[in-house]
């Protein structure tokens, strides 16, 4: 049986989705609001997230994503601890457009073709997760290739930054996979799968 491919992503209430865990994270084009989903602590996200990481057999990273993690959890030692020894010990895959040096331990370039590149993962995980990686997120969904999204929707609203769905994107269906989980501090997950092309109609 095939692997499948999960996005893991955090939101705001108006889709933006960059730099949520640290204000230096990407402050691409003047983006000023780094770190906002750290004030607001929802114990509900956090189970979640700890329940992917166990199940995760590998991550797939766009490049931003995958500096950010390599400069922090190969040397990390506080709490949480246990993310950094499973992100140390799984196989981890770069998409990007050069060939950036690739340090950190079981690291490797994802192939030029992305599809191909995706189908060799399924078969050789059980379940690949992308974390962050807005930008590469966006393409993935946009063609299609993933199984599950995984998204958290905070209740803050920013009017600016990265998204994954852009104004110029194109039309696309998703559909729901399981009812909606609010968190106590008012986050809510979404979990969606690919759902097709956008049909219309005249109501009633």
């Amino acid at each position: 049986m095939a692997g499948t491919i999960h996005i893991d992503l955090f939101s705001t209430l108006d889709g933006v989705m960059q730099a949520p865990g640290a204000r230096d994270e990407d402050p691409e084009n003047g983006f000023a609001y780094g770190g906002w989903q750290a004030p607001i602590d929802d114990d509900a996200v956090g189970e979640d997230v700890m329940a992917g990481i166990e199940r995760m057999d590998a991550l797939l990273l766009g490049r931003r994503t995958y500096d950010i993690f390599a400069a922090y959890w190969p040397v990390y030692e506080g709490p949480g601890s246990q993310i950094a020894r499973k992100f140390n010990a799984i196989p981890k895959y770069v998409a990007s457009r050069g060939t950036p040096a690739l340090d950190w331990e079981g690291s490797q370039l994802l192939g030029p073709d992305l599809a191909s590149a995706v189908a060799e993962l399924r078969e050789r995980h059980d379940e690949v997760h992308v974390v962050g990686s807005v930008d590469f997120a966006r393409t993935l969904v946009a063609e299609g290739l993933f199984d599950v999204l995984h998204l958290w929707v905070y209740p803050i609203v920013l009017g600016t930054g990265k998204r994954l769905f852009p104004e110029n994107g194109p039309a696309r269906g998703l559909r729901l996979l399981e009812p909606p989980v609010a968190g106590p501090q008012g986050a809510l997950l979404l979990r969606y799968g690919p759902g097709g092309e956008v049909a219309t109609a005249d109501m009633g």
